[in-house]
This record gives C-alpha cells, structure tokens and sequence, in this order.
C-alpha cells in the first residue's frame, strides 16, 4: 500500500474522525502527526499507537491560530523528515434557526470551519510545493449536499470549503497538489454535544445520532482510501453516510 512510510498531519484529532483516522493509518504504517486543543487525549493517542508499534507525535493545535498550524507542519518535517498529507478534520456546529441570530455561533463556525482549513493551507502548501508533492483531505459535511432547516449557516462553512478546494484543484494541475473532500453523514462523535443549547433538544440529537450513526472508523476507511490511490490519481470527493440516513 502506498500509505506505508507516508507523513500524514491530522486536525481535531484528539476524538472522532480524527482519532480513527490517526489509528487507522498508522496501523497501514503512515507516521502520524497529531493536533488538537485536548493535550491530554492526544499524548494519550500517541502513547497507544506506539505501544501498538506506529510512529506519531502531537503537538497542540487550535486552528484558529495560523501560528499552530505552521507549528504542526514544522513539527512534521523535523520528527520524520517531510509531510505528505494534511487531514483538515477539525470543526464545530451550531444547529438553529438563522432567526435565532447566534452571532458569536455563526463566528465559530467560520472561524474553524472556514479559516481554520485555510490556515491548514497556507501552513502546508509551501511544504508540498517545496518537496513537489502533497495531498490535502478535507472533512467537509453532507449537510452541504442536503440542506436542512437549522443547519443553514453550519453547511454554509461546509460548502465554503468545497468550492475552496475544487478552485485549488483547478489551480493546481501541475501534478503536484492533490485534494480530497470527504463529505460524511451521521457519524457517532462528539460534534452534536457542544450543537445546540436547549438540553431536551440535544439529548434528542444524541440518541438519533447513536442510533443512526455510523462508526468513525468508516470514515477513516474511507480517507485511506484516498491517500492510498496512485500519485497521478486524484479522488477529489467522496460521500460516505449511514445507510438508513435519507
């Protein structure tokens, strides 16, 4: 497989999509590079993939912040000597009616979800141009392909990054940058539990979301799969969601 001896960062990998898709490529013998704002789940992740026998390290990561991009990226290249992918996983949901007028919620999402990816770009895009080679994969929604009442702004960020990536992708023909979307539906993490204010609603969103969810390791799959494709082959979106999601 061509994911053995790959250098693959991951963002919000402290849980979730990111803590599966940490474990998963390591076990296909990627190093990992870890970043999340929850220190203690990361040394902790770190600790049990190389107990398991994978190479991996973290650093704190909060992607607001261009500066702790750049020092995950630089972390990458010092520890094991390149980057190869960068897995842009981070992101925050506020589910509400746009009436609701959740400003400071509104500014969150586009703060992680929007420039949070941007961030990841500009700190790894000069790598990849540097060594000639390089592969962004982008966690995006499903919630940008089917629009839903009180997820408008959340998809919103979701679809600002896919056309931000398919406008890369035209702009980057020269065979040295790859971009992936991965758009995922109900996935069994921690997004829903910070989503929404009112506790009867949220515990409802909980238990639909454990009984619909699919695992994250699903989705890991699915981001191996991307990684794993030829140099000269782009997967440039995939959806992946329940089966009994409609």
């Amino acid at each position: 497989m061509t994911i053995q001896g790959k250098v693959v960062a991951i963002t919000g990998a402290s849980s979730g999509i990111g803590e599966a898709t940490a474990r998963h490529l390591a076990s296909l013998g990627a190093a990992v590079v870890l970043g999340a704002r929850r220190t203690d789940r990361l040394n902790r992740l770190v600790g049990e993939i190389e107990a398991a026998g994978g190479e991996a390290a973290a650093t704190r990561v909060d992607v607001t912040e261009p500066g702790d991009l750049r020092s995950l990226v630089d972390l990458a290249v010092e520890r094991f000597g390149k980057l190869d992918v960068l897995v842009g996983n981070a992101g925050v949901s506020r589910i509400g009616p746009v009436a609701d007028l959740d400003v400071d919620g509104w500014s969150a999402m586009v703060d992680v979800n929007v420039k949070g990816i941007l961030h990841g770009i500009a700190a790894a895009l000069p790598v990849f141009r540097r060594q000639g080679t390089g592969h962004l994969v982008t966690v995006v929604s499903t919630s940008g392909l089917k629009i839903v009442p009180t997820q408008a702004v959340y998809a919103g960020t979701k679809n600002a990054v896919r056309t931000l990536l398919e406008g890369l992708r035209q702009e980057s023909t020269d065979g040295v940058l790859r971009t992936t979307s991965i758009s995922p539906g109900y996935v069994r993490t921690e997004l829903i539990d910070n989503a929404v204010d009112d506790p009867a609603v949220r515990e409802q969103a909980r238990r639909n979301m454990a009984d619909l969810g699919i695992d994250p390791a699903a989705v890991a799959r699915a981001i191996a799969f991307a990684i794993d494709q030829p140099e000269d082959v782009e997967i440039g979106d995939l959806t992946i969601r329940p089966a009994r999601q409609g």
